[in-house]
């Protein structure tokens, strides 16, 4: 059974997911072989998203300023997220330092409140406890890898995102195609 104008949207979209799916592939592939560009690329659109949610949170704080008692919150955070955007066009290298680092600190972080989740699974008898401390293990040696090694930790990072988004852009150009096959045959 198909829903009343399903194919007629599959039709008019199909293409669309076909050019997600080969965008994916070719940021991929830039990150993969040419990671020093795709880095500071990425951190670009960071700065950039930085300073325009940071000017979207000041006028949201200012404009509602009458309504919330919070709104100075608004301001702050604004504030502090153009300033990140700022510091991310001028000192790019310092920032994808500072993305490393926040990425190391957090797998160390969820690490360790893994490996105490399993203990506490093992604890009540659960069978998958291995597998949890497998996973804080592995979170708490990649963050410590991270830090001693930010160079390589960079480009590892690059890499496993370029080689994500290639599979991701492949799964959704397949997607994409069986899509129009489909709508095809109707």
């Amino acid at each position: 059974m198909s829903v009343p104008g399903a194919t007629e949207v599959a039709r008019a979209v199909w293409w669309l997911v076909l050019l997600r799916g080969v965008l994916a592939v070719l940021f991929g592939l830039f990150a993969l072989f040419a990671p020093g560009t795709a880095l500071l690329a990425l951190v670009y659109v960071f700065g950039a998203y930085a300073i325009l949610d940071g000017v979207a949170a000041v006028v949201a704080g200012v404009r509602h300023r009458r309504q919330e008692a919070h709104w100075v919150w608004h301001i702050v955070e604004g504030a502090i997220s153009i300033v990140a955007g700022i510091v991310a066009f001028a000192w790019p290298g310092v920032t994808a330092l500072v993305i490393l680092y926040l990425v190391a600190f957090w797998s160390v972080f969820t690490g360790v409140t893994e490996a105490m989740a399993a203990f506490a699974m093992r604890r009540r008898g659960s069978p998958a406890w291995g597998w949890m401390l497998a996973a804080g293990v592995l979170g708490v040696l990649l963050g410590i890898v991270l830090v001693l090694a930010p160079g390589a930790g960079l480009l590892t990072l690059l890499w496993l995102l370029g080689i994500y988004a290639v599979v991701f852009g492949v799964i959704v150009i397949v997607w994409a195609l069986r899509l129009r096959k489909a709508v095809a045959r109707s």
